[in-house]
């Protein structure tokens, strides 16, 4: 049986559960309580529904939810539909195969941003200034650490002046002997060192929240749908660029003892405080954005000859739906929108309660440009994005169901 079939199927079987009535949270006594030949009485009926609440998950008690109503500051987000991000039967039924369909080559998994090239061109260096004292705390040992890894990989942050830009030849390999420049080989060994230890934070976070959720019986809001995207996204950014150039051992051996010491130092910071795990991984965003478009600068400007115009690796084309024709160039602008993605949202998800509000990125990401050229929503500014959000869906989600109907 073709995929096609399958699929098609698949959607049959949808269709059919939407013309059946749905059980929701609150019974409506034309529907049984409980599968089965056995019926209830009017009076036992209504003892097992006012009973059912005591049983239920947590965030459905009704003290639960009280007390979080009149709690001091509003939760971001809210319990309706939608809450964690669109649901298959609020989408279109048209079946695709997307094993054939040239334009979805790569069904990838987990959802990852695709760009237009106005939108790679809005990505700029920003950073959030440090308000309270963990903020500071965290600056200042990602400037540590950037210092530290700059050394380790021979890298400076030098601009090279216009005069020198002006020659013919530019004297590349003069600038290299000097230190001031990177040679290919060297941004391969940085970039794989900074993406192996890059796509543990997410990991890290979601795992947790995935244990809280089912430890205290409730909803986690969308945090984990977001942390793991962020996760399988660094992972193929590494991929990427395994495809141009495999490691060594020393730089195996480097990026094994960076995972068990980073790993388990993120692990513990999320554990007791994850509001400042996430402004951590948001500051090293920063850094990685920067990084990036030295690296794009270096590219454009012919200090990098040896990656003019060498074609972009199969497996980035497939992920970022790039042209067949693409770059290595536009591959790394892919990656630099990217890394300005996470600042956005990690920066954003660092001003949440981390106990009560949803994530206001579950639904859809913010605008492309948005992410590129800040560093992240507020607070109020997270809630009132979430609300429009949810109403667009809901709009579309209606709008959906009455061309069903007709």
């Amino acid at each position: 049986m073709s995929a096609l079939t399958l699929r098609t199927s698949a959607t049959l079987a949808r269709s059919t559960l939407r013309s059946r009535p749905i059980l929701c949270g609150c019974h409506s006594a034309s529907y049984p309580i409980a599968s089965g030949s056995r019926s209830f009485s009017i009076s036992t009926r209504r003892t097992l529904q006012s009973d059912e609440p005591r049983h239920s998950s947590l965030a459905l008690r009704p003290e639960v939810k009280k007390r979080e109503e009149q709690s001091p500051g509003k939760i971001v987000g809210g319990e309706g539909k939608g809450v964690e991000g669109p649901h298959y039967q609020d989408q279109s039924t048209i079946a695709s195969d997307i094993l054939s369909n040239q334009s979805t080559t790569g069904a990838w998994t987990m959802m990852n941003p695709i760009y237009t090239e106005s939108e790679l061109d809005t990505v700029k260096v920003v950073g959030r200034e440090p308000v309270t004292l963990a903020d500071k705390s965290v600056h200042k040992l990602v400037k540590f650490l950037r210092g530290t890894f700059d050394f380790l990989t021979a890298y400076k942050d030098y601009k090279v002046p216009d005069s020198v830009l002006q020659q013919n030849p530019i004297p590349v390999a003069e600038l290299r002997a000097k230190g001031l420049l990177l040679s290919h080989h060297k941004w391969l060994f940085r970039i794989i060192l900074l993406e192996s230890i890059a796509g543990v934070p997410g990991m890290v976070g979601g795992t947790l929240r995935h244990l809280r959720s089912m430890r205290l019986l409730r909803r986690d809001g969308g945090w984990i749908h977001t942390l793991l995207e962020e996760a399988e996204n660094e992972r193929m950014h590494l991929l990427t660029f395994m495809t141009i150039a495999q490691p060594t051992i020393f730089t195996r051996a480097l990026v094994l003892a960076a995972q068990g010491v980073f790993y388990n130092a993120f692990f513990l910071t999320y554990l007791f405080s994850p509001r400042t795990a996430h402004r951590f991984v948001g500051a090293l965003e920063e850094e990685a954005v920067r990084t990036y478009s030295h690296c794009i600068d270096d590219i454009e400007k012919g200090l990098v000859p040896e990656w003019n115009n060498v074609p972009a690796p199969r497996i980035a084309i497939d992920y970022w739906r790039l042209p067949s024709d693409a770059t290595l160039l536009d591959v790394i602008r892919a990656v630099r929108a990217d890394e300005a993605t996470h600042r956005f949202v990690n920066h954003s998800l660092a001003n949440l309660d981390q106990k009560k509000d949803f994530n206001p990125f579950a639904l859809v990401e913010a605008d492309a440009k948005l992410r590129g050229e800040t560093w992240g929503f507020t607070r109020e500014e997270s809630a009132e994005f979430a609300r429009e959000q949810q109403k667009k869906l809901m709009e579309a989600s209606q709008q959906n169901q009455k061309q069903i109907e007709h």
